[in-house]
């Protein structure tokens, strides 16, 4: 009889020395290379209130993502979470919307998890764009938290999202030796945000059903693996996966201006609701 002996790792630890610093002026954000639209002065702690929300446009700059016959990742996830932003600006002013970059330009993966902390936000959001090497048919959306990957096409798609980190100065220190290209440095990220998975799984089923209901989208449902750019962030965190770009008529989709406000819109009523249950309202 063959035995498995499973070996439990210490999580690996961000060298950012300001990764949890309390507090974060406006000029602070923009310095660290993201960029903040409405700030509302004189926001009160009170207790049950979704006050700050950080959006976060998946990769950018020199890291385009993936891509489609004609688009580009990081050119739709950014109209997609500008469009979310002023949505929520619009309709919710006492609510602080923080963009991790609001133009084309690259922010580590470290960072953009560390702008959500100082800023000591309630939700993080970051949308992306997907993609499958084996089949140009494979479309729908889908929602992870943090967590274990429970098949290899999870897997696959946060080791791929987290190879960006090749593209960063440094990585090596910064990381401590993760190795994106490594299952097992996967699975150690996957335990870590276990006091905010259930807001996360319950955020991650509106938006779902969101998409379902509200942009009639084929939904894949909520995912778990270890995502980097939700590793560390002390709220509510998700990754979503807004669509295929292999896919032709889904590409066409995330390109018009039609698909996405259809898409932006879901998300927003998923925020609604969400903001709702948590404020008791």
């Amino acid at each position: 009889m063959t035995t498995l002996v499973v070996v439990v790792l210490p999580l690996l630890a961000l060298t950012s020395p300001d990764l949890l610093s309390p507090g974060l002026t406006q000029d602070t954000v923009r310095r660290t290379g993201s960029q903040e639209i409405g700030t509302t002065p004189g926001t009160t702690d009170t207790p049950n209130q979704l006050r700050t929300i950080v959006l976060d446009a998946g990769h950018g700059g020199k890291d385009p993502g993936t891509h489609g016959r004609y688009a580009k990742e990081k050119t739709i996830n950014l109209d997609l979470i500008l469009q979310l932003g002023r949505k929520i600006k619009q309709n919710h002013p006492n609510v602080r919307v923080i963009y991790t970059r609001a133009s084309d330009h690259f922010v580590d993966l470290y960072e953009r998890g560390a702008i959500a902390n100082r800023s000591r936000a309630d939700l993080f959001i970051s949308i992306h764009c997907n993609a499958s090497p084996s089949s140009s048919r494979v479309y729908g959306t889908e929602t992870y938290t943090l967590g274990l990957h429970r098949t290899q096409s999870n897997l696959d798609v946060a080791r791929r999202e987290n190879a960006v980190i090749l593209q960063e100065k440094n990585y090596q220190q910064t990381y401590k030796g993760f190795d994106p290209r490594s299952p097992l440095a996967t699975i150690m990220l996957a335990n870590y945000q276990n006091a905010f998975m259930s807001s996360s799984i319950n955020f991650a089923e509106k938006v779902e059903r969101s998409f379902r209901q509200n942009a009639e989208r084929k939904s894949n449902g909520v995912k778990q693996a270890g995502f980097i750019v939700l590793w560390k962030t002390t709220m509510p965190s998700v990754l979503i996966e807004s669509g295929y770009l292999t896919n032709p008529a889904e590409e066409d989709f995330l390109r018009s201006d039609e698909g996405q406000e259809e898409i932006a819109e879901a998300i927003y009523k998923a925020f609604v609701r969400y903001k709702q249950e948590v404020e008791g309202e």
